[in-house]
């Protein structure tokens, strides 16, 4: 409650200062006072909106409230971030106004282009890009990976977050067939397919269970994927939410792996795939058990662990002489939904945000950058990925 009211009273000191600047502005350089009126207006009302949407429970309120609300403040912002680079780019203009010199009107007019250009972009990635999946494929590398795995393809994907769809399986249908459509030998999906409760998944059961491969389709939970976002009524509920989500991946044909994991075979070739529980970080709890899920981490066997935090990776796998992972597979980061030209803010929380990482041993993590989207309903770059891994026998050198 304490918080909203502070996110509020800045909501509004934030409003109040950039559109008493704008109101100036207006009213000095096109003399009308039609338009500054249509300004006031406009921001009071905007002012109100962003104020009902902060006020909306979000733990505890249902589905399409928590919708609501990321589409209010994302409008919300979209309004506000372009105005606030036309007031940095007008404000250094008028600098010289300070010794009584003009107006430096072209700054003025670059942070115009500037705040048009952010506002096309953001609803860009929300209308368009975010639906937009890129079949990004790779090579991984693995020394004594046994012969007739050679060429061996797994597709991974991430991140689906069905709760942002409500009941929506459009897109949804369509990273189905887009991943049929690859004939992989493998499918692996690596946590988050829910916002917050598992009956999100319930409009999506039949298009899931539709996914095809050789081997079958082999799963882990995220972080969202337990509960943690919501308020229940006692633990109890909490539990039978899981439960039910364990239940109906299990139903819908894939192989559910709880710090446990399968092996595939080719012939006498085997190898082995791992699936951790959610390796969280604070305030979440560690229910991810490496040691548990196999037993002997250093033996020669090529195992493929599926694990949703790529800083799992980092403290527990990367050049640790205890254990002997050739191919590490996480989501989790989204690329906070954001990357321009190869580069995203979620590298400031994640050194391993976004594709390929090695280490000293060779071992290999890929991080998928998902396909669904969480607090904001946007993909700015950072388009939804759906990953082909293709394994093949590193020469000896």
């Amino acid at each position: 409650m304490r918080l909203s009211i502070l996110m509020m009273l800045i909501a509004i000191l934030i409003n109040v200062a950039i559109d008493f600047y704008l109101y100036r502005i207006i009213k000095k350089r096109t003399k009308s006072a039609i338009l500054s009126k249509i300004h006031i207006t406009t921001s009071a009302l905007l002012l109100l909106y962003i104020i009902v949407g902060i006020s909306i429970p979000r733990r505890s309120g249902p589905d399409a409230a928590l919708m609501s609300i990321m589409w209010i403040l994302y409008s919300y912002f979209s309004i506000y971030l372009p105005k606030i680079m036309f007031l940095i780019f007008d404000t250094i203009a008028s600098i010289p106004k300070l010794w009584k010199s003009c107006r430096v009107k072209i700054l003025s007019w670059i942070g115009g282009i500037l705040a048009i250009l952010i506002f096309i972009l953001m609803w860009w990635g929300a209308l368009i890009n975010r639906y937009n999946i890129d079949v990004v494929e790779e090579e991984i590398k693995i020394a004594d990976l046994p012969s007739a795995f050679d060429g061996y393809r797994i597709l991974q994907f991430s991140d689906l977050h069905v709760g942002s769809y409500d009941n929506d399986t459009t897109f949804i249908k369509e990273v189905v067939d887009v991943i049929n459509n690859q004939n992989a030998d493998a499918i692996v999906f690596t946590g988050d397919i829910v916002n917050r409760r598992t009956d999100e998944l319930l409009p999506f059961i039949e298009t899931l269970s539709q996914l095809k491969a050789t081997d079958g389709v082999y799963s882990i939970l995220g972080n969202h994927d337990y509960g943690e976002y919501c308020n229940w009524e006692n633990e109890r509920a909490k539990i039978e939410n899981l439960e039910l989500l364990h239940r109906l991946q299990r139903d819908m044909g894939w192989q559910l792996l709880l710090n446990e994991s399968k092996t595939v075979y080719r012939g006498n070739d085997s190898i082995a795939i791992i699936g951790v529980k959610n390796w969280g970080e604070p305030p979440f709890p560690v229910y991810g058990d490496l040691a548990k899920s196999y037993t002997v981490l250093n033996d020669s066997v090529t195992k493929i662990l599926l694990t949703h935090n790529p800083e799992h990776w980092r403290k527990e796998i990367k050049d640790n002489v205890d254990v002997n992972v050739a191919l590490s597979l996480s989501g989790h980061t989204h690329a906070m939904q954001l990357s321009l030209f190869g580069v995203s803010p979620a590298s400031w929380r994640y050194p391993a945000w976004g594709g390929k990482y090695e280490d000293e041993k060779g071992q290999t993590l890929y991080v998928n950058i998902g396909l669904g989207t969480v607090l904001i309903p946007t993909r700015i770059g950072a388009t939804p990925e759906i990953t082909i891994l293709t394994l093949r026998k590193a020469e000896k050198k």
